[in-house]
């Protein structure tokens, strides 16, 4: 299946490195969360930064950065569009070809300094450090290139992270992906050889998206969390009883199932996405 094949290339890909946990800190052995990057870590997304940041650097027109900025709109106002997104990746992947790794490892760092770290949802921050303090591993599973994906994941400390690969001749990207976008049910398999690599335990596991594309990962692991969901998600998040937060409003809309460890991080995060909307108090 080309799923299958695409998450083999990925898992091959996995950045990891090692986590230095406090000496009373006892780790988590088999457990681990695994989170979405676009509407679920970060606001908006990730891969339009970068097409915007190669914009600044005249890679392409006005007409086309127009065009980018208007599905960044949308993917903020309505949730994930796989034919915006698909749209995308492929101008992105013809403006890269010839571009080297080093420049886009670069590129990564900037996109992350001016345009992503201020777009970080407090709460899913706030969710993801709370598994680290307990000794549980953190990836990324992601749709955006690994690269940049990387960047995200080192700067919050996480374990690592799962990207889209792209292929590379001679230092230079050639303007094809190795495999296909990690998305969807690509996710679920990626993360299934990690979790047999790194011998996790899924029920024991978490995982937390905001798209009904990412059912396939979240009914993968014991716990799933939702957040910022789409439509058809928040419903199938409602029929089965899975936590849902909404950082996009400051609201928590559901919490029944969530676990006590992850509970502290979870209040914080409620407590910092509404005290962004509601502003100081005297």
């Amino acid at each position: 299946m080309p799923e299958e094949k695409n998450a083999a290339v990925v898992a091959d890909a996995l950045v990891q490195k090692p986590i230095v946990q406090k000496d009373n800190v006892q780790k988590r052995t088999g457990e681990a969360a695994f989170f979405d990057v676009d509407n679920t870590l970060m606001k908006g997304a990730s891969l339009f930064h970068v097409a915007r940041k190669m914009y600044e650097r005249k890679a392409f027109t006005l007409s086309q950065a127009a065009g980018f900025a208007w599905k960044q709109f949308k993917f903020v106002m309505r949730g994930e569009n796989m034919e915006d997104v698909h749209s995308v990746r492929d101008s992105a992947l013809t403006l890269a070809a010839g571009i080297t790794v080093d420049d886009i490892k670069a590129l990564g760092e900037e996109v992350y300094d001016e345009m992503i770290e201020s777009r970080i949802w407090p709460g899913t921050k706030a969710l993801a450090e709370q598994h680290l303090r307990v000794g549980r591993k953190v990836w990324l599973v992601t749709a955006t290139p690994i690269e940049v994906a990387t960047v995200i994941s080192t700067r919050l400390g996480l374990t690592g992270a799962l990207g889209t690969v792209g292929e590379v001749e001679g230092g230079m990207y050639t303007g094809k992906l190795v495999g296909d976008i990690l998305h969807g049910p690509a996710k679920a398999v990626a993360v299934q050889l990690v979790a047999d690599r790194e011998g996790l335990d899924l029920d024991h596991c978490w995982a937390y998206s905001d798209s009904a594309n990412d059912i396939p990962l979240l009914t993968m692991v014991g716990h799933p969390v939702v957040i910022n969901p789409d439509a058809r998600l928040r419903r199938h998040a409602r029929e089965n009883n899975w936590p849902v937060y909404d950082f996009r409003s400051g609201r928590r809309a559901a919490t029944l199932g969530l676990k006590a460890a992850t509970v502290g991080g979870a209040v914080y995060g409620l407590w910092r996405g509404f005290s962004r909307f509601r502003g100081p108090r005297l």
